[in-house]
């Protein structure tokens, strides 16, 4: 289970362990929580008073955070489960969903005609659809896209590298992706 860290403006951070999350309630840098309590933690007890140390732990906590990070110029990480998450499993070729076994990251313009490995120039592809277009353009295999690529928004991003997110957490991100997104479809 994965605790949603912010900054204390609310733009999505990184995905914490519980435990790093006690950390940070510990040395009181939790500015504010949202989502559901997740988890309890039963510390030691205080000498004086006998009374033992809980720690509550949120889903989602807004942090101290770095300032003046623009979310609209940021670009997630290029990997092929948050590629295939994107495109959800659908070969942009033939258009049939796959097992992530089965599929590959493919290049719309190859590496042969001098292609980049952006998320504009790649889509989810089956090994077979990726095989026939080999070294060539969607144009020049005869072959032609059935969806367009796109950057992932830094919202988008953050539900693309985690598999296992509470609906709490999921609701929250979703109010911040693009209405044109195809997570939301």
């Amino acid at each position: 289970m994965k605790v949603l860290k912010l900054s204390a403006q609310g733009l999505p951070q990184s995905w914490i362990s519980l435990e790093q999350a006690v950390v940070y309630y510990a040395a009181e840098d939790v500015r504010w929580e949202a989502g559901q309590e997740i988890a309890v933690f039963h510390g030691g007890h205080n000498a004086l008073t006998g009374e033992q140390s809980i720690i509550k732990v949120n889903s989602i906590i807004g942090t101290r955070g770095v300032h003046g990070i623009n979310p609209f110029v940021l670009r997630p990480g290029l990997t092929n489960s948050k590629l295939f998450t994107r495109d959800r499993n659908v070969c942009a070729y033939c258009g049939e969903r796959h097992i992530e076994a089965e599929l590959t990251r493919e290049h719309i313009v190859p590496f042969a005609q001098n292609g980049v490995d952006t998320w504009m120039n790649v889509v989810t592809a089956c090994r077979s659809c990726n095989h026939r277009k080999s070294s060539r353009t969607p144009e020049q295999a005869g072959m032609p896209l059935l969806y367009t690529p796109y950057v992932p928004s830094l919202w988008e991003d953050f539900i693309l590298r985690n598999r296992r997110i509470l609906s709490d957490q999921m609701e929250f991100l979703m109010a911040h992706v693009p209405q044109n997104s195809r997570l939301i479809t």
